[in-house]
């Protein structure tokens, strides 16, 4: 009796991975399969895939941040009035300000090549840092995954999470599609996600910014005095804010004021540099689809300002040789 119980157990089980394999297969062959659930974030681990997929050729400038920073940096633009720049978009969506750093310094150790680090913000990316795990995914996993061309079906038992594939695998056709789909999973050359919609959210998704979470100025730091060491110019820019955000919540522009005031507290002693992109107005009330959020049409704007600010590629080397040999913070 105990032979058979182990034989049908072992048998069924086996017969179960047989099942949930052929699924995946199945789900692959029509174009349905979402990515392994490394960071059990549908766009992270697009992201993650596409990294895999396309990696990039020595990037000098590394993109940072949250879906802000993903959807809101036009790589064509600011080469255009940066020619010497090579960016990689190197953003996630859902991030707090301590993951985008976690992120940042996982991907610098891939690509050495980069010079220059810009996070693109928003003050809401400021606010939860002390509530939110750091390591958004494991980076030894990300590592085989991505970078050494590890199997990719292992992760779909050690993630198994069978409720998440069925959910993302209904969705993911169309999010790759891309088109009027409201969260596109699509990524140019430079990896970022373009926003092509005409549409609009029925409401401003965002509420207001309550509260800055010190940990999350911490991690800034953190992550600014490692970008000094290696002799890496750091910089960061706000992201436009819708006029209706702004009048619900922020009507006296006090919110913004203290969120660059404390950026630059962090950022000016480490060499360290802050644009205001919602006080340089470079977008207006049309150019969104919720709060925080610009189509893709008035990213190229958003992008040259930018470019022109911060002269990606002018710094470096010299800038950056400067940090390098100055004191170790």
């Amino acid at each position: 009796m105990p032979r058979r119980y182990f034989v049908a157990l072992l048998g069924s089980l086996g017969g179960s991975f047989a099942l949930f394999y052929l699924v995946l297969f199945g789900l692959g062959a029509t174009g349905h399969l979402p990515p392994p659930s490394l960071a059990n974030s549908i766009c992270v681990d697009e992201k993650l895939a596409h990294l895999r997929a396309q990696p990039p050729e020595a990037p000098n400038l590394l993109v940072i941040g949250s879906s802000i920073a993903w959807r809101h940096f036009d790589g064509d633009v600011v080469r255009r009035e940066n020619p010497q720049v090579r960016p990689l978009n190197g953003a996630f969506c859902g991030l707090t300000a301590n993951q985008s750093t976690f992120a940042g310094s996982w991907l610098l150790q891939h690509y050495p090549s980069v010079r220059e680090v810009v996070m693109i913000a928003s003050p809401h990316d400021f606010e939860n840092c002390g509530r939110m795990r750091t390591e958004v995914f494991d980076p030894r996993d990300a590592e085989d995954f991505v970078y050494r061309g590890s199997s990719p079906w292992p992760y779909y038992i050690k993630y198994f999470a069978p409720g998440a594939l069925l959910r993302n695998a209904l969705t993911i056709g169309a999010k790759r599609a891309g088109g009027e789909v409201m969260d596109p999973l699509i990524f140019d050359r430079y990896a970022s996600g373009p926003m092509e919609t005409h549409g609009v959210r029925d409401t401003l998704l965002y509420g207001p910014v309550r509260h800055f979470d010190q940990a999350c100025f911490d991690a800034l730091d953190r992550f600014a005095r490692e970008m000094r060491r290696e002799g890496r110019r750091v910089l960061l820019a706000s992201t436009p804010m819708h006029p209706a955000w702004k009048r619900l919540n922020d009507p006296d522009n006090a919110m913004q004021d203290a969120f660059g005031q404390r950026v630059r507290q962090v950022l000016a002693p480490l060499g360290g540099e802050f644009w205001d992109g919602d006080g340089a107005r470079v977008v207006d009330e049309a150019a969104f689809y919720d709060g925080i959020h610009l189509r893709w049409s008035a990213v190229a704007p958003y992008s040259a300002a930018l470019a022109r600010h911060f002269q990606f590629g002018a710094a470096p080397p010299a800038a950056a040789a400067a940090l390098a040999g100055a004191p170790r913070l």
